[in-house]
Parts: structure tokens; sequence; C-alpha cells
């Protein structure tokens, strides 16, 4: 089974001409936009979670405040 890992980040949320966008400060490209705050809340989890684990492979840090495993 695949060990899981909990982590805490600020997710900054604005409504735009579209709906809403969705970014986490620092994470360079963890942005994702919604029709709804929900939709743009999970579109932005999902990608930050593509981009942690796309550095855990590179064995790459994602922010100096928190590091995954």
């Amino acid at each position: 089974m695949k060990k899981s890992k909990a982590i805490m980040a600020s997710i900054e949320i604005k409504k735009n001409e579209d709906g809403f966008l969705a970014r986490v400060p620092g994470v360079q490209g963890a942005f994702a936009e919604g029709d709804t705050v929900e939709e743009a809340l999970f579109n932005c989890i999902d990608v930050t979670k593509m981009i942690m684990e796309y550095r855990k492979e590179r064995n790459e840090r994602v922010l100096h405040c928190f590091h995954y495993n």
C-alpha cells in the first residue's frame, strides 16, 4: 500500500471573469481555475500533488518551509 503524508499549505482563491483562480503561493505552477470555489480548490490541490510527486522523483524540494517524503 502507498504511504501517504499530510501537509498544510495556504491556498489563495480569487474571483476572475471566468470563475475562480486558486493558487499555492511559493509553489511555481501550482494554480488552477474552476467555475466554483470548490472546483478551483480541488483542481489546485490536484495540480499541487502532481508537482510535489514530480519534484519528489527528482529529489527536489517543493518549498523551503516543508519537505515532502
